[in-house]
């Protein structure tokens, strides 16, 4: 019996001290969530440039594509493009099949041969020429023109700063509203950051032709927008206070 007895009064001991644990763990808490945004002027960007050919054979589609490609990497260099802001995003050589109505099946047509480059431009006042070199020397398409900052990362941790800034305000703001005052930091995690682009055009499709008219692109500011989600301990104000 005396066992039985010293057993509760341990088991007692150590459910009080679980109490106090889950009691400390559960302190009242504000969860705050903010963003910081920062505004840059781009000065960089980048666009596809496609080399495409068709023919009856695939080493025929082949060659004719690789000719193309050739020149456009030829007038590139005159652009002030170097190889190395020029490489190859992807090829494919690929049949061409069209459905025949009198035989009631597909038949094999030819093939396509489709050589993609992406094309960095580090200073936006070659951009244009670039474009203009890349058209003239038969690309069949110019597509998708993002821009970028060099200073990317320097401005990424700008509006870092501006949101985690942005959250200890709000949550001061909270906990003030709520009748006590801001205790500290528990906890921080930032998310994916957004590069939130006004480009001058989403996409582009040009065919060889002649260009009497230089090409101009003039990018607006793009905003780089980062979003925090923090935990700060809430501290109740004594009564009276």
């Amino acid at each position: 019996m005396k066992k039985k007895l010293i057993f509760f009064t341990l088991w007692l001991l150590v459910g009080v001290a679980g109490f106090s644990l889950r009691a400390y763990a559960e302190e009242s808490q504000i969860v705050v969530s903010a963003s910081g945004k920062v505004s840059v002027k781009p000065d960089m960007a980048e666009f596809g440039v496609v080399a495409q050919s068709n023919a009856k054979s695939a080493e025929r589609a082949a060659a004719e594509t690789a000719e193309k490609y050739r020149r456009v990497q030829a007038e590139l260099r005159t652009a002030s493009v170097s190889l190395e802001d020029a490489p190859t995003a992807s090829y494919t050589v690929s049949p061409n099949w069209e459905w025949n109505q009198s035989l009631g099946k597909s038949i094999l047509v030819g093939y396509t041969a489709r050589h993609v480059i992406m094309v960095k431009v580090r200073n936006l006042g070659i951009i244009g020429r670039a474009i203009d070199a890349a058209v003239q020397a038969g690309a069949d398409e110019v597509q998708n023109i993002t821009f970028s900052s060099s200073s990317y990362e320097k401005l990424r941790q700008q509006a870092l700063a501006v949101a985690v800034g942005n959250a200890r305000k709000d949550a001061a703001v909270m906990a003030d509203a709520a009748g006590g005052h801001l205790g500290q930091l528990i906890e921080v995690a930032v998310s994916q950051p957004q590069y939130v682009g006004r480009p001058a055009m989403d996409v582009m499709a040009l065919r060889a032709a002649p260009a009497p008219i230089p090409t101009e692109i003039a990018p607006s500011e793009q905003d780089i927008v980062v979003t925090v989600t923090s935990r700060w301990r809430f501290i109740v104000s004594p009564a009276g206070k």
